[in-house]
């Protein structure tokens, strides 16, 4: 009898786990139809305002996802990226029932590249006459460097203003490791490729300083010089307020002219309302780029152009491997290069890489692919916030190469660990390992013990040998000698503007400005814009979200800002073969 109340509770345990899960699915399923029936005809008022909230980490390209499935079912909502943004900013700014932009600002947590290029297309829609206001409760820096394109810039009386210079921080692993006896045994190539320090060192070298200080503060100046031409406040003035924090107060940052006027929200509402000749901001007044996105707009309808310009997209780690929408695996990104360049109808393609680099092997395929469109039509590539190492190296063999002035890029130089795991075996898991071989060195590549001298030097050959066909891919893509693309080699990295002035992109710009370039090189007089990889259905995306992002999105939730340590972990620990990556996991704030 006992037994058969333990299987009858634990049948019905499990039929009760089952139907929530399918419930949750169910519910998935009807909330993603419910989305995608009032994804058309959005009507907007004739006196509208676009309400534009950045608040999240923006990536380069819009999921298909009808929403950013949350791990607790409470979030429906999908955040548009970084091309949905600026394309609906054009719309609005030509759109004649759209008045202007309002900026909810308090932090914007993307890449201050990405912030620039949003920055800009604000700029643009200004110039149709229409206004731009920003208001927020606090701002950060970063989302007060994006706040000064308006017009007016307001914060509540008892908010806060960020305004201090840009620091980097580097998360050191080496007093881990060492607590776990595990040694990372370290092959690498560049007096400035400091990936590897986080493991070895418990601070920065006088090399890692030099270079991160000099690319910090090309990004800081270029922040401060635009900052200045939007505020007509002296670059000396603001790194005084900066050094001496004078700005944190809202009083005081209204009395330095870092911001316009100081007011409460509803008095906010109540000017922007006058703005528009209404007595009050109405809920159909105001639009968000979600919903804006779906609203038609009355244009000259053009017929539809059979020459394609190809947007790739190539966001995250390299590695070998199919990838995702986050991450460039090296079969899926070098298909879709392949395919554009077979296609007839695609007269060129521009290449959008944000990544801090990886695997050496899949950078070297993607190359591959990159140089065989260069000998058959124009490929551009665009940099985003992040073009280094591995970023760099599929980047190189383009026929022209723009950056944002705030893109960190370069760091041409490689490294290779072989973590050796025995002493952690043996003292921290009791473990230890016996063995007999046929060969000499049928142990290599073994985590169980240390490598042999020969070994070492084994794998540094292969580490120098990659380090030279990156230096030659580089020289002959860029046209420069050994010598010179050797000495701003050695894994350093530099800003988008170092970068532009030490040869190794073309032009300083966006998205747009490569787009423009490619089609200038393909000499198209008409042509559209196809966004390549394709994306997964959106209902196929959901039972990937359900079965994978769920996870992730409840581990990010909890740990908060501190995720960017558990993330770190399990990229390091994901490391496999000779690495092309940025020489560090840097934050800036």
């Amino acid at each position: 009898m006992k037994d058969f109340f333990k299987f009858m509770f634990a049948s019905m345990l499990g039929f009760f786990l089952t139907f929530i899960i399918v419930f949750f699915l169910f519910f998935a399923f009807l909330m993603a139809m419910l989305s995608f029936t009032k994804s058309e005809d959005v009507v907007i008022n004739e006196k509208t305002i676009l309400h534009l909230k950045l608040d999240y980490p923006i990536e380069d390209r819009s999921s298909k996802d009808p929403w950013s499935f949350n791990y607790d079912f409470t979030s429906l909502k999908s955040d548009p990226g970084l091309n949905e943004i600026i394309k609906n900013i054009k719309k609005a700014k030509k759109d004649d029932r759209v008045k202007g932009i309002y900026l909810d600002l308090s932090d914007v947590p993307s890449g201050l590249a990405t912030i620039s290029e949003i920055r800009n297309s604000l700029d643009d829609f200004k110039e149709f006459g229409k206004f731009i206001f920003a208001y927020g409760e606090m701002l950060s820096q970063k989302a007060y460097y994006l706040a000064t394109v308006a017009d007016k810039v307001f914060l509540t009386p008892e908010g806060m203003l960020e305004f201090r210079g840009y620091r980097g921080e580097v998360i050191f692993l080496k007093g881990l490791l060492e607590k776990l006896e595990i040694e990372p045994q370290i092959i690498r190539h560049g007096k400035y490729k400091s990936a590897i320090e986080p493991l070895i060192l418990d601070k920065m070298s006088e090399a890692n300083k030099e270079q991160t200080l000099t690319f910090i503060q090309s990004m800081w100046d270029n922040t401060i010089k635009e900052i200045s031409e939007a505020r007509n406040i002296e670059v000396s003035a603001l790194n005084d307020i900066a050094n001496k924090l004078d700005a944190s107060r809202t009083i005081n940052a209204h009395e330095l002219n870092l911001i316009d006027s100081v007011l409460y929200y509803d008095q906010f509402l109540t000017f922007m309302a006058d703005k528009i000749d209404k007595e009050l901001i109405a809920e159909e007044n105001l639009i968000s780029i979600n919903n804006y996105s779906k609203a038609r707009i009355k244009d000259n309808k053009k017929k539809r152009s059979r020459n394609k310009i190809a947007v790739v997209y190539a966001s995250g780690s390299i590695s070998q491997g199919e990838g995702n929408d986050n991450s460039i695996g090296s079969d899926r990104i070098a298909r879709t290069l392949r395919n554009a360049r077979l296609d007839e109808s695609i007269k060129a393609v521009v290449f959008r890489v944000n990544s801090p680099g990886g695997d050496g092997l899949a950078s070297d395929i993607i190359l591959r692919e990159v140089s065989l469109i260069k000998e058959e039509k124009p490929i551009v590539v665009s940099m985003g916030d992040l073009a280094a190492s591995g970023g760099y190296y599929v980047a190189c063999g383009a026929n022209k190469i723009i950056a944002n002035p705030n893109t960190i890029t370069g760091s041409i130089g490689v490294f290779g660990i072989i973590p050796n795991f025995q002493m952690f075996f043996k003292n921290k898991l009791g473990i230890t390992f016996d063995e007999v071989m046929t060969n000499e060195n049928s142990d290599f590549m073994n985590v169980t013990k240390p490598m042999s001298e020969y070994q070492y030097e084994l794998i540094q050959k292969e580490v120098d040998n990659f380090y030279s066909a990156f230096i030659n891919h580089v020289v002959k893509g860029r046209n420069m000698t050994y010598e010179q693309v050797d000495e701003i080699g050695q894994g350093r990295v530099w800003s988008g503007i170092d970068a532009l002035n030490l040869g190794l992109v073309d032009e300083l710009g966006g998205l747009d400005d490569a787009i423009e370039t490619a089609v200038e090189l393909a000499d198209l007089d008409d042509y559209r814009i196809v966004e390549l990889p394709e994306q997964k259905d959106p209902f196929e995306k959901i039972i990937t979200d359900l079965m994978n992002e769920t996870k992730y999105n409840f581990v990010k939730k909890e740990l908060g800002t501190n995720y960017q340590y558990l993330k770190y972990l399990k990229e390091v620990s994901e490391y496999n073969g000779i690495q092309a990556r940025l020489p560090f996991e840097i934050y800036l704030n």
